[in-house]
């Protein structure tokens, strides 16, 4: 299943001083205080990435083939503020918690970003849709706009609690200890 990379703006945000300052992960942060840093540099020299398929166009971050583009720092806990826009079909997330970057399907956690209005993402299984804890958890709502819009994303992370907000509502919440292996349920099954 070929992934479509949804455009990101550069001004992704992320803070690890601010987030135990924090009360509610369940809105939308404040993002214009100085403890907010943007994630990557505009050259994205800070980023770990393949050559030349990442770029920066009028602050928004995109790519011209399916392949990830990383921190060069890990992080912790964290809040990562940024916004999204589908193209028709798009496949596509936010990776946290990635223990191996080179093999990171299987040793990592992925935020599901995904066009639900398209005929193929809104016949998938729910654990596949925006907003979801890719294969593992469905968000509880579906407040996705559709493709060409933008979106507006808050993904918190908190020691083993995340926090996922979308277009201004609390869509998804869980607890990574449960989920032990990339192809288990927290039951237990495939």
């Amino acid at each position: 299943m070929k992934k479509i990379i949804a455009s990101i703006l550069v001004f992704l945000t992320i803070t690890a001083q601010d987030i135990f300052a924090q009360k509610d992960f369940t809105t939308h942060p404040n993002t214009s205080s100085k403890d907010w840093k943007p994630l990557f540099k505009n050259d994205l020299s800070n980023s770990i990435a393949e050559p030349g398929v990442w770029t920066v166009q009028h602050g928004v971050i995109t790519a011209s083939k399916d392949e990830a583009l990383w921190s060069d720092k890990t992080y912790d806990n964290f809040s990562l503020d940024l916004e999204f826009k589908n193209a028709d079909s798009t496949n596509s997330g936010v990776i946290v918690h990635a223990s191996d970057i080179k093999n990171w399907i299987p040793h990592s956690v992925e935020i599901q970003i995904a066009d639900d209005y398209s005929t193929e993402w809104s016949r998938a299984d729910p654990t596949w849709q925006c907003a979801a804890v890719f294969g593992h958890q469905a968000a509880t709502k579906k407040p996705v706009k559709k493709a060409g819009e933008w979106n507006h994303y808050t993904i918190t992370c908190k020691g083993k609690l995340c926090w996922l907000v979308l277009n201004g509502e609390l869509v998804n919440t869980f607890v990574m200890i449960i989920y032990t292996a990339a192809t288990k349920t927290p039951e237990g099954t495939d």
